[in-house]
């Protein structure tokens, strides 16, 4: 089936607006099960938008398994899951704790990620760039990378300048450190969710050595919202295993405060 699009208009995120109308498209069985998507340049033309926000909105079909890549073909529809995942009652604790500690990081990063851009001198960049490589280079040796990518954070924050932001979330890490163990662990079980995070990754730091302070803040808020959506995308048996084994500490942390 052929679908053509309208050109974006301009407000709201451009690559929210494409990647809701592609999911529609979809959803609506328009765009079909094992139907190729447009070519890149065809999305471009078609939205009247950039590449790279055709890419994020890509990103943000594939976090939700809605399209996949297939080597040298292109991307490809996939049938959506229409059938509610059932979890046991400890199973939808676990989610619901993790994704409270997401949607608090999504506030936090995005304001530090902010001021960040405005705020970074050229050893900040540098001290980021050296946390986001830590980060790879943890995976290589075989660990999960939790506390390389909290401290890959922790150096964004330094860049923002704010003492107490800072120490916010240095009281928050005892809680981000089991909710990062938790979205890696389910990242590092599919290859495109882990290729996914690097991408957001890079962005968020590309933003805030260009100085642009309002990439910066939809970067980071951009990789909060995925990091929610890959959440969704985790499979039971994740939750049975892993999963609920690390959102533990968060089960028993959320209770002692209501």
């Amino acid at each position: 089936m052929s679908v053509t699009f309208q050109t974006v208009k301009p407000g709201a995120r451009l690559a929210d607006q494409v990647a809701a109308t592609l999911e529609a498209e979809i959803r609506a069985g328009r765009l079909a099960p094992g139907e190729k998507l447009p070519t890149e340049q065809s999305l471009v033309q078609q939205f009247g938008v950039s590449r790279t926000v055709v890419r994020e909105a890509i990103s943000r079909l594939r976090s939700l398994g809605l399209v996949d890549a297939r080597q040298g073909s292109g991307m490809f529809v996939i049938k959506p899951d229409v059938e509610p995942l059932k979890f046991d009652p400890q199973t939808s604790a676990s989610i619901e704790a993790v994704l409270q500690i997401v949607e608090v990081r999504r506030a936090l990063e995005a304001e530090v990620a902010e001021l960040a851009a405005q705020r970074r001198k050229a050893s900040d960049v540098k001290a980021i760039r050296r946390a986001l490589l830590a980060i790879d280079a943890a995976v290589a040796a075989g660990r999960d990378g939790v506390e390389e990518d909290v401290a890959f954070h922790r150096a964004i924050a330094q860049a923002a300048g704010n003492p107490f932001l800072i120490r916010t979330l240095d009281y928050l890490s005892q809680f981000l450190q089991d909710a990062t163990r938790v979205t890696r662990a389910n990242e590092a079980r599919h290859a495109h969710f882990a290729a996914d995070v690097l991408r957001e990754h890079q962005r968020l730091v590309e933003a805030i050595e260009a100085a642009d302070p309002a990439a910066a803040r939809a970067a980071a808020a951009s990789h909060m919202h995925n990091a929610a959506a890959r959440i969704g995308q985790a499979d039971p048996a994740f939750w049975q295993q892993d999963g609920a084994r690390y959102a533990q500490a968060l089960i028993m942390a959320g209770k002692a405060v209501r």
